[in-house]
């Protein structure tokens, strides 16, 4: 049996013929650059997030990078941050010339730990902390209660990377939110979002959206995407070409309407995989650690981009799924404070559960595609593997 870590042609197989006639409907507009499949993502995106605007861009990193270009971060000015997460998370902040301030991550969500940022907050005298950036990583709400808290209590901006957490809900703040909980990218100043297409909500190609509350904001964003020019040829800022593609908005319009029955099948897949693990033993055994859902509550919303253990020996795991043609991958096995271009400002920080993330984890195939019987060979093979 092989079991891909994504297949994405087992979505097509419903949706070609509507993305299709989507790409067709752009084509025959002759309306190439924004236009009206651009404005239609943004509002359903932005209602669907529980945020009052939606501002769709290039990708996921430029989501992120036009957010701080629109908080006029500057060359020196610190941005608090998690050290295990994608690179463009900390790529953004040194590419303004800024200086990336992380602090550790909590071990059973991964996200970035409330404690861990507080004690980097009181130590920041000089006020040269500017703003913070949660990251609801593998599909789960960092703690943005106690994160919201120290972000009012500093007077600091928040821009949630929710790139792989569009539809995630968090159950601790107050929503108008049909979950019930405050959905990813409505907490702070603004969200990011990615429509890479291994995302829950993926395109064809490249795009990103930013969402947030404030119209002021939303007005910046917009200018910041477009070299800030209002109307044309006049420039009020230097901002960049940063628009989203109306092909790309076009064929995600068409997923959306799917996407809360893709999260709910990864749910329920993920459900299989924890059932299957504590009945094969591994857990007992510690050589496998299941993923924690750290909030309890229907207004919890996990939707499981990725699926993560925590497991002994996992290069040499990785290995035998491999040869055994079962898609994993490691995300990620270098945290953000040890890449090598961060030259002498990674000398002598150390957070061990980023660390110890790193070295320890493996994603598992999660899609919502996948049958029952693929993971059971998983479960199986990984059972062979633990002896």
């Amino acid at each position: 049996m092989k079991v891909p870590l994504l297949d994405l042609q087992a979505q097509l197989e419903y949706l070609e013929d509507d993305l299709q006639a989507a790409v067709s409907r752009v084509v025959k507009s002759t309306r190439y650059i924004q236009g009206p499949e651009v404005e239609g993502l943004e509002k359903e995106i932005a209602e669907y997030c529980g945020a009052g605007y939606g501002v769709g861009v290039s990708s996921g990193t430029d989501a992120l990078l036009i957010a701080l270009m629109s908080l006029d971060i500057q060359a020196g000015d610190h941005v608090l941050t998690t050290p295990y997460s994608f690179f463009a998370t900390m790529g953004v902040i040194l590419r303004l010339g800024a200086v990336p301030i992380f602090a550790d991550i909590d071990p059973v969500s991964y996200n970035i730990d409330p404690v861990k940022m507080e004690e980097v907050l009181v130590k920041d005298t000089e006020k040269k902390i500017k703003a913070i950036i949660p990251v609801h990583l593998y599909g789960q709400c960092a703690d943005m209660q106690p994160i919201m808290e120290l972000a009012n209590r500093y007077d600091l901006p928040v821009i949630e990377d929710a790139a792989q957490a569009i539809g995630a809900s968090y159950p601790g703040l107050a929503s108008d939110s049909p979950v019930g909980g405050s959905r990813a990218g409505s907490m702070g100043l603004a969200g990011c979002f990615s429509f890479f297409p291994s995302k829950n909500l993926g395109g064809i190609g490249d795009g990103g959206m930013v969402v947030t509350q404030n119209k002021e904001f939303a007005e910046k964003l917009i200018l910041m995407r477009n070299h800030g020019a209002h109307p044309k040829y006049f420039h009020k800022l230097v901002g960049g070409n940063f628009r989203l593609d109306p092909i790309q908005a076009a064929a995600l319009r068409v997923k959306l309407p799917y996407l809360d029955s893709w999260h709910k099948k990864r749910s329920e897949n993920a459900a299989v995989y924890n059932d299957l693990f504590q009945k094969s033993g591994l857990v007992t055994q510690q050589n496998v650690v299941v993923p924690g859902e750290v909030y309890s509550g229907e207004a919890n919303v996990h939707i499981y981009n990725q699926y993560i253990l925590r497991v002994k020996k996992r290069d040499q795991l990785r290995d035998f799924l491999q040869n055994s043609d079962i898609g994993c991958e490691i995300y990620y096995p270098v945290p953000l404070h040890k890449q090598e271009c961060l030259g002498d400002l990674a000398a002598g920080l150390s957070y061990p559960e980023a660390e110890l993330a790193a070295d320890t984890t493996i994603a598992l195939p999660i899609y919502p595609e996948l049958t029952n019987e693929m993971q059971q060979y998983v479960v199986e093979k990984i059972v062979q593997f633990y002896g």
